[in-house]
Parts: structure tokens; sequence; C-alpha cells
């Protein structure tokens, strides 16, 4: 299957599970996963969140920012992912000064 986020319409998910600003997504939902290419301005985060039921994968496409993952702190870059586990915390914040473009998966377990 291809999914083409190009084609798809955005979702603007405003304070996103309590973030600043919003996350500007493109998504595919099914019964199995969250597939999304989102967009995130800079001064804009996705809020502090557990994964009690799915883990989530992130991979940064493009620009920096930070992860608060559990009781630390990780940097985030264009080529780097961040993978929280099922039972853990976290939450994405573009602390840069440009777009923070990133692809996640959210399987359901």
């Amino acid at each position: 299957m291809i999914l083409n986020f190009d084609a798809m319409d955005l979702t603007l998910l405003e304070k996103f599970y309590g973030g600043e600003k919003a996350v500007q997504a493109k998504m595919h939902v099914d019964e199995h996963n969250k597939i999304m290419r989102s967009v995130l301005e800079p001064g804009a985060s996705v809020g502090y969140h557990t994964h009690e039921t799915s883990s989530e994968i992130i991979y940064v496409l493009q620009g920096s920012g930070k992860v608060l993952y559990d009781d630390g702190e990780e940097r985030v870059e264009s080529g780097v992912c961040h993978y929280c586990p099922k039972g853990h915390a976290h939450s994405l914040i573009n602390d840069g000064t440009e777009n923070l473009v990133f692809f996640a998966v959210v399987p359901n377990q």
C-alpha cells in the first residue's frame, strides 16, 4: 500500500496532549497503526504523555528539537530516530528556529 502524504488532507492538532501551538499532521489511521508526517513550527510542541497501550517511533526528517523522555531529555535532529516504548512517557518540542518535520508510527498493540 502506498501512502502519499502530499495528497492527504492536513489536520491541525491544536495543543496536542496539552502542548504549545499546533501539530500540522497528514495521517493514515486504520485498525493497526497511526502513520503520520507532521510539522511543528518553532515554539510548538506535543505535550508530555504516557504510551499506556502503544509505542511510538519518531524519525526526524528536518529541523531539530528536544524530547522529554521519562526523567531525561534527548536532542533530536534530522536523521535521528526517537523510540518511546509502551509504558513510557515523552514529549516532542521544537526549540529551534525552523520547522521540525517528522515521520511517526504508533502501532496498535
